[in-house]
């Protein structure tokens, strides 16, 4: 099944899920930012690569936006090359609009992580021979204040039946892209990771997490991270 195919299946099956208070709203990307985001999954994503990152879920000013992972609009556009149109989830967070790539706010990990990798690497088709970045679940949650609920603060009746959909994709796209190490971009995305892969031999692991929340990203999160990758056997 092919990574586009995945999306597919996943955004059809996290679609039949409710949630209830305190999220009052749920955005899927993968609905209404699909131009970019399946354009992101044709030019990226390759087979056989080294490491395959992987992030929590979308942030309100990143894959939000644009449809892809840590998706800082400028950088999806003129550093991925992706510049696709985004429509509008049937229900609006009045303080989450979606203005696609019109949208002026930063995505302050998506800055660092798809920062690094142009620092790094150059040119994105360096980058993708050898990684390829994804995220875990595919849904923006918003309580009625705007705040962002992440899915590990989501009760057990309702985390349950996302993380079941959500390892089956991660599992199949494992499959399609047969990388030698899984990254966790973070300890939850990790612990979904050693969840969903248990019975696989993929090296499993993480990285410090760029958001400005932690601390420690703000204090040279591109030099932390590269080093913990060396330690886990990555050579960047």
């Amino acid at each position: 099944m092919s990574p586009v195919n995945i999306s597919r299946w996943l955004s059809r099956e996290v679609n039949l899920l409710q949630f209830g208070t305190p999220i009052t709203c749920v955005y899927n990307p993968l609905v209404y930012a699909r131009k970019p985001h399946e354009s992101y999954l044709k030019q990226h994503a390759k087979q056989g690569i080294d490491v395959l990152f992987l992030g929590m879920n979308p942030g309100p000013w990143g894959m939000a936006q644009t449809g892809v992972p840590f998706g800082e609009i400028s950088l999806v556009r003129d550093f991925l090359g992706i510049d696709e149109v985004v429509r509008q989830p049937p229900i609006i967070h009045p303080k989450r609009p979606i203005d696609g790539f019109s949208c002026t706010r930063s995505e302050v990990s998506g800055k660092r992580l798809w920062g690094w990798v142009q620092n790094r690497f150059k040119k994105v088709s360096a980058f993708n021979k050898r990684f390829f970045v994804a995220n875990y679940c595919p849904l923006v949650f918003m309580e009625e204040s705007g705040r962002n609920r992440t899915p590990d603060k989501l009760p057990a009746r309702e985390y349950e039946p996302l993380f079941q959909a959500c390892d089956e994709a991660l599992r199949r796209l494992v499959e399609w892209c047969q990388p030698k190490h899984v990254i966790g971009v973070g300890k939850f995305a990790e612990s979904r990771a050693l969840a969903a892969m248990s019975n696989s031999n993929i090296s499993i692991g993480t990285i410090l997490h760029p958001s400005p929340a932690s601390p420690a990203a703000n204090r040279g999160w591109q030099k932390q991270v590269e080093k913990q990758l060396h330690s886990q056997g990555i050579i960047i």
